[in-house]
């Protein structure tokens, strides 16, 4: 028994479709051309050869591809970064022009070695995407910067398209499946920048599968909901290496179903909820809903 509650079989809706096309051969090419990193590459997601192959996205990681942090379910190198590369953001602003991308997501390494946790790097990757792309719409994904308001700040000044920083798992898991982050910090940085610009919505994902329960998630949407959260990404948490947390449970796509109608019953904009949805799947939806919905209240309040 012990064996088998170790080892869970993947089920059948958790099978990849590879796809490695052209596009897909290159996109890889040209970020090795640039000395860019990807998530979709580095924490091994399981989307990569939909998002490269097929709809032709990606998620850019700047900041290099080491982090300050050791989060037991991430499969990204830990350790200590190398210096800050300024010449990054040009280069995935060009990245982003040559690939005529409408939508990308920005995410980063935790920098906890820096005062300003990456911020002014991130801040100025919008703003050169923003010089060569004005019609793209951009989102970011940053660590929690060590809580700081005034890296936020920073962040925000570059007025992405949306903000997005990922809880992860219920509150009674955090401490055993995050490295230094901690659940109240998260609600606090999203509450933060909703209220620096209250305009720009917000987003926050979350993984099952590591032994929280039900209750434990329907109390984690209320808690984001709570801090003016306006987006949601639910997906199966996968061990990406033996040396990760464990995979307690894996839920049906039926279960994702009703846990994106209890969601979206929350409140939320928008619920993506699926086996193989990570926090930026499909982003490039998801944003154009998020705004569609904001400018449906200014229109109720007009």
């Amino acid at each position: 028994m012990a064996r088998t509650e170790e080892y869970l079989r993947k089920p059948d809706w958790l099978k990849i479709k590879l796809n490695t096309n052209e596009s897909y051969k290159g996109l890889k090419k040209m970020m090795r051309e640039k000395n860019l990193h990807t998530v979709c590459e580095e924490a091994k997601c399981p989307n990569i050869h939909e998002c490269w192959g097929e709809r032709k996205t990606a998620t850019f990681m700047i900041l290099g591809d080491v982090c300050t942090r050791g989060c037991r379910f991430c499969a990204v190198k830990t350790g200590l970064p190398n210096e800050l590369d300024w010449g990054e953001p040009e280069r995935v602003a060009e990245s982003v022009e040559q690939m005529g991308l409408r939508h990308v997501v920005i995410t980063a390494v935790a920098r906890d070695d820096l005062k300003d946790g990456g911020s002014a790097v991130f801040a100025e990757t919008v703003r050169a995407i923003r010089r060569r792309n004005p019609m793209c719409t951009i989102e970011v994904l940053p660590s929690d910067m060590m809580g700081r308001p005034e890296n936020l700040e920073t962040l925000m000044e570059a007025r992405p398209n949306i903000l997005n920083h990922n809880i992860e798992t219920v509150r009674r898991l955090t401490p055993k499946v995050r490295a230094r982050a901690t659940y109240e910090r998260t609600l606090t940085f999203l509450e933060q920048s909703k209220e620096l610009h209250p305009d720009i919505p917000t987003k926050s994902s979350l993984m099952v599968g590591l032994g929280e329960t039900k209750d434990e998630i329907i109390e984690t949407m209320d808690d984001l909901r709570a801090h003016n959260v306006n987006i949601m990404t639910i997906g199966q948490y996968l061990q990406p290496t033996k040396k990760h947390l464990k995979v307690q449970r894996y839920y049906s796509p039926e279960e994702f179903a009703e846990l994106k109608e209890i969601a979206m019953e929350k409140g939320f904009s928008h619920c993506e909820a699926g086996p193989l949805v990570r926090s930026s799947y499909h982003a490039d939806e998801q944003v154009n809903e998020a705004q569609v919905h904001e400018e449906a209240k200014k229109y109720r309040h007009a």
